[in-house]
Order: structure tokens, then sequence, then C-alpha cells
């Protein structure tokens, strides 16, 4: 196959790019070389892939790369949560426009291979939660009060009690809670519409928190792994928000990479949205200590600050059930020897300024 993959050079895509090319496939990277995330041209894709750097933003450049390809692979973004409200048109611009022009393109040219889009498990908002007295519920939006006291877990919404939080499952309400999330729940509605549409099968993989060798440094765009490593880095204590009680799924970035390769070379398309995880969920604050426990002797500890930041929920982790029996993935890279791996990994230089 020859495989088209949006956003090859960044972090997630790289990797997707390395084990398609192990397999045998043709990889070409499209890559704008957003400078939130690349100081230049990367270093760390493997010989054999066809580079073209561009924006898929760009209709006729789009075009062009889409000729004699039989899938592809859609990972261009921008992502984390950015800074302020002040991303929100770059946000809306890189993943929404880019995503549409992406899908008017390959329906103009009668594609028929099959798409696989990168989403998030920031769709979901909060995660489940059950209270025990009125079973399963979605808990609103965490108030700036409670905040401010340092009660960061949500209430039940009925009753006020304490809530218990479960594996979230690919059915489960959507309920994004920020502009990235936003964005990244309109890239599934958009190009399952593509699909009902076209006929044409879309994948959409909701990564959980993805960390591993590779990850941009010093950036608000990169993920809380990244964050903390750049601080260890640095040597400045890693700071986590909160209490450092958030529970995530942290997944290893050849995991996530290997979900897009199955999704692509599955003898039989696998159409629908699949949790991509390690189905171990993980606090944010074991999540720094294991890092700061791989890191060289003398580096300092992570430090629990009690800050938060309104577009984060408090738990999100997920049921990994569906990928397994359906997709036919599970996550098999471990959590420890992935933090060391990642520990002594270099992070990638984003541009200055």
């Amino acid at each position: 196959m020859r495989i088209l993959l949006t956003g090859g050079a960044g972090f997630i895509g790289s990797h997707v790019a390395d084990q398609l090319l192990a397999e045998g496939h043709g990889v070409r990277v499209l890559d704008n070389l957003h400078p939130a995330a690349h100081a230049g041209p990367p270093e760390f894709l493997p010989d054999g892939v066809e580079w073209r750097e561009g924006d898929v933003r760009d209709a006729a450049t789009v075009a062009a790369a889409l000729q004699g390809v039989d899938a592809v692979c859609h990972q261009a973004a921008m992502v984390g949560l950015g800074t302020d409200i002040g991303d929100i048109a770059d946000y809306t611009s890189h993943n929404d426009l880019g995503t549409a022009i992406l899908l008017r393109e390959l329906a103009a040219r009668g594609f028929g291979g099959r798409l696989v889009l990168a989403s998030s498990m920031v769709v979901y908002g909060e995660g489940r939660y059950a209270c025990p007295e009125h079973g399963v519920v979605r808990p609103g939006p965490r108030l700036v009060a409670d905040l401010d006291a340092g009660r960061f877990e949500p209430p039940c919404p009925l009753c006020g009690r304490a809530l218990v939080a479960e594996a979230i499952t690919e059915d489960a309400p959507v309920d994004p809670r920020n502009v990235y999330a936003a964005t990244k729940l309109q890239q599934e509605h958009l190009a399952f519409s593509f699909s009902r549409e076209t006929g044409v099968p879309v994948t959409a993989l909701r990564y959980h928190n993805v960390y591993g060798p590779r990850m941009p440094r010093d950036t608000p765009y990169a993920g809380v792994a990244s964050i903390f490593a750049s601080s260890l880095a640095g040597g400045r204590a890693p700071r986590v928000y909160e209490d450092g009680g958030q529970t995530r799924d942290f997944v290893h970035v050849r995991d996530v990479a290997r979900a897009n390769v199955v999704a692509l070379t599955a003898p039989e398309a696998v159409p629908g949205a699949f949790n991509v995880c390690s189905g171990q969920p993980r606090t944010v604050g074991d999540m720094a200590r294991a890092l700061h426990a791989a890191y060289l002797e003398g580096t300092p500890a992570p430090e629990v600050t009690g800050q938060y930041r309104l577009g984060d929920v408090r738990h999100v982790f997920a049921s990994a059930e569906r990928a397994r029996d359906v997709l036919g993935f599970s996550a098999v890279e471990p959590f420890d020897a992935g933090m060391v791996e990642f520990a002594r990994a270099p992070l990638r230089a984003a541009a200055a300024g």
C-alpha cells in the first residue's frame, strides 16, 4: 500500500511512518512543520519516506499529495490545551478547516481507500462516574469557587455526594470542555459525515495520554508528560497541578503507532471510534514521580502546586475492550520501562520564540 500520512513529521506521525515502512508500505508524509512543534525539518524520519512540506489547509497541496495513495492517515493537527482562548482561531483553522479540505479533496477524486483519523480522549470531557445513590451520572463543569478552595473532585450533579471514577467506553456521551477538545470532536463529525456521503470507511482513534521519544519540549501545546520532562531536563521541579490525583491513561507512542498500522492494514476496514490506551489508569502524580525516578539522582522532585486550568478535567481513563475485541489492538509497552526510555530520550526542539 501507499499511504498519505499527514503530520508525519510529528511526534506520533513519525512513529507511524517507522512502523509502516518496516512492514513494507510506501509512505508519503505531508507536514507544515508548525513552529510550535518543529525547529526545522526532522532528522528522525526514516529513509524511504517521500517527504512533502505543505499545509493541509491548501487544497492544491492536498490534491497533489493524494495522487496514487491507497489510504490516508490523518495526524496533522494543533494539539494540547494551548495558552488561552486567543488560540481558538488557530485550532479551528488547523484542525477543522484542514480536515474539511482534506475530505473535500478525497471526495473530489473518488477516493476508494480507507481513512484513519487521529482523535483524542478529550472528546469525552470528564470521564465516567458513578454515584452510590444515582448510578452513572455526568457531572457538570467544575466551579471556580470549588477549584480555588482545593475541591477538585466533581460531585454528583443530583445529590452532591462523592463520585467513583470508572473506565470510559466509546459509546459514552461526548462533552468537549476546551477549544482543542471541541476541534477534535468536530474532526470526528466531519469525517463520519464524509464516510456516510461517500462510503469511505473511517476509523477514529481516540488517543489517551501519549508519551515517548520525539515529544516536543518547552511548549504549552505539548502533553503533560513532555512538560514534566522539559522541566526535569532543565533542572526544574515538574509542577503538578491540582493535588496530583487526576487520573489518566498513559500509553506509549509505539503502541499508538501500532494501533494506526492495524487500522490501516487490517484485511477489512474497521470503521468507528476506538480508545487507544494502555487499559491501566494512573494519576498524574504517579506519572510525575515515575518520570522523576527515571532521571539522574539529584533532579528536583515534583512539586504539587494546587493550581489548576479551567479546561482540564479531573478523571478520564479508558476501557480497552472494544479496541481489543473489534480492532484487534492491545497495548504491549510496559509503563515503567517506557518511563525510563522517555527520561533518557532527547525531546524535540520547537522553533525559537
